[in-house]
């Protein structure tokens, strides 16, 4: 019977015993338990108070960014087009509002070429020497002639045939007599028949009009 309280004692320490290791263990967990739980809070907050605010500061820079790149581009396309503008109101001050067809180069120039006000073009023809028909080689006929024009490539139609607009002239003066070359309308007869001859060769239309610079029967 002197033995029972010991057995006791002994029943209730071991019962204590478990006790003391699940609070130990508990308290050991507890960090990683309060860091799991803090986690989403933690990555709310960055996300709230630091990332997005950075996010919108750097969307408001490129957006204000871009924003001067088009007002300098607008302003720059802006004042290219006021220089067209003035060139253009420069150009019509000058030319009278109509460009020349081409480009008028010293080589055109020293050839004789000329443009008018009001765009028609003018390319001599100079020195065509022919017999006058019916003399015996004589008497002789010399002229020079002046074609106007306005289209844009007569220029170039014009001195492509230069040589064969000169036969062609040669042929239809030689073919004139003393006798036609005396007559009043004589010139107005020629260059009736230039214009038919050369518009033949040169396409309807090209040579508009021809002028005698010379007209002399020797």
């Amino acid at each position: 019977m002197a033995d029972k309280p010991e057995t006791s004692g002994a029943n209730a320490s071991e019962g204590n015993a478990p006790a003391a290791a699940s609070s130990g263990g508990l308290k050991s967990w507890l960090p990683l338990i309060v860091t799991v739980l803090m986690m989403p809070a933690l990555a709310w907050a960055m996300t709230q108070f630091v990332l997005l605010p950075k996010v919108k500061a750097a969307l408001g820079e490129s957006a204000h960014t871009t924003e001067a790149g088009g007002d300098e581009k607008s302003g720059s396309d802006g004042h290219a087009t006021g220089g067209t503008h003035g060139a253009g109101d420069a150009h019509g001050g000058k030319g009278g509002g109509k460009a020349a067809p081409f480009e008028l180069t010293p080589q055109l120039k020293e050839r004789g070429v000329k443009v008018a006000a009001n765009g028609r073009i003018t390319i001599p023809l100079n020195k065509i020497l022919v017999n006058v028909a019916g003399t015996m080689g004589s008497r002789y006929l010399l002229t020079s002639v002046t074609l106007s024009g306005s289209k844009p490539n007569f220029v170039d139609l014009v001195l492509g045939h230069e040589a064969q607009l000169m036969d062609l002239a040669a042929g239809v003066l030689s073919a004139k007599t003393l006798s036609d070359l005396e007559k009043p309308n004589s010139r107005q007869t020629v260059r009736t028949e230039l214009l038919t001859v050369f518009n033949n060769v040169l396409g309807s239309g090209t040579v508009e009009e021809i002028f005698f610079t010379e007209f002399a029967i020797q």
